[in-house]
């Protein structure tokens, strides 16, 4: 076996999640441990949009929700991290977009715009028209009122590579885990042969904490995975959108971000309505059909004609909810040693730290002395969806 290890808090689940706290952790002088079974980010985190909400969306139907006043400091606390003033140094991150946009096709725009004049969402929201407008949507056929959100867009990939910086010497790769316990309780783990011993224990694994909490004999707290059929479209002749476009209901017709492949072309990467529940149980070619639809009508003057098309399956991990809604906020589980949380999306990987912080507080855990980490396996950071794709 493989000398044993201790550290104050054992991280399993290396995505944004994860690797966040894990910084958080150490800038506070906590010594970790990180566990990853495959490449860092390489669940959700690098299929996600990178869209930090600030909550706007979730009052597309006309009132401000428990999810629009949790998540409504998010963007604030990533400017300040990606500035180097906030509470990680994220400086390096590529910001793809310091703003997120609301689109409207002509039809919709008269109800949400007394909304967005209301205070509940002023100093938000601001119209914008002409050259303040998306690149895609500068075209004279556009018809339609656009809202400038006070949201930021990341480049995931350059996210976790700087958090994967951020972890030094604690990272760890390693495919299987089983419990560590001394009288009857949970005091690490035993990782690929080796012992880890630790003041607490952290599940951080989104999908996967459902078999960590299964080989751990335990079955709280119950997991939920609400499916999703992005589409990706990459072609020479798109310009950069981040936008919702508006429909009738309460969720975004279609979310639009822009991406920068490896070769200096652009990729859409559509989700919102379009890739939920019509779109699940659409098969590949009949979503990129629907999709290739929903382009056409909103978007007509782009010249898609050249443009190559894929589709990827994404599964969002969050804690079981009644009638499978999606939580408002992080979620964390406290079991004696060991914690068990999901952030639930991208943007609340800061209120999840927080979660762990505070329940580390409250039990008066504080750094201790350790032996320094051995040379330890490290994981890589997971390529882009559209580099493996296309």
């Amino acid at each position: 076996m493989s000398q044993a290890l201790s550290t104050d808090v054992l991280i399993i689940g290396g995505g944004v999640a994860g690797l966040w706290l894990n910084a958080r952790l150490r800038r506070q002088g906590f010594a970790t441990v990180l566990v990853e079974n495959a490449r860092l980010g390489g669940g959700q985190s690098v299929k996600s949009q990178g869209i930090i909400h600030g909550g706007a969306k979730y009052a597309l139907h006309g009132a401000l929700t428990g999810a629009s006043e949790a998540i409504a400091d998010m963007p604030r606390r990533w400017r300040e991290a990606l500035a180097g003033s906030g509470e990680l140094d994220l400086t390096g991150v590529r910001l793809l977009s310091d703003a997120h946009y609301l689109w409207s096709p002509g039809s919709l725009a008269g109800n949400i715009t007394s909304f967005f004049a209301s205070k509940a969402v002023r100093g938000r929201v601001d119209q914008v028209k002409g050259e303040q407008l998306p690149p895609a949507l500068q075209h004279p056929k556009f018809k339609g009122k656009v809202y400038r959100l006070a949201e930021l867009v990341l480049d995931v990939p350059s996210l976790i590579s700087r958090l994967s910086a951020l972890a030094g010497d604690g990272l760890m790769a390693a495919e299987r885990i089983e419990p560590l316990r001394e009288q009857g309780e949970l005091t690490g783990l035993i990782v690929d042969g080796r012992e880890i011993r630790a003041q607490r224990i952290v599940l951080s694994a989104g999908r996967g904490n459902a078999e960590l909490l299964s080989s751990l004999g335990l079955s709280q707290p119950p997991q939920q995975l609400r499916p999703l059929h992005m589409v990706l479209v990459k072609g020479p002749t798109l310009k950069p959108l981040y936008a919702h476009c508006l429909g009738g209901g309460p969720k975004p017709r279609v979310t639009i971000t822009t991406h920068p492949a490896a070769d200096g072309q652009w990729v859409w990467y559509l989700g919102g309505d379009l890739a939920e529940a019509e779109g699940v149980a659409r098969n590949e070619a009949a979503q990129i059909q629907a999709a290739q639809k929903e382009l056409a009508e909103l978007l007509p003057w782009v010249d898609l004609s050249a443009a190559q098309w894929a589709t990827l399956r994404v599964e969002r991990a969050e804690p079981a909810q009644s009638g499978l809604v999606r939580p408002d906020n992080a979620f964390l589980h406290e079991q004696s040693k060991l914690l068990v949380g999901w952030p639930t999306k991208l943007a609340l990987a800061p209120d999840f730290a927080d979660r762990v912080l505070t329940a580390l507080n409250r039990d008066g855990i504080q750094p201790a002395q350790h032996s320094p980490l051995p040379a330890l396996p490290r994981p890589i950071v997971a390529a882009p969806a559209w580099e493996e794709l296309f």
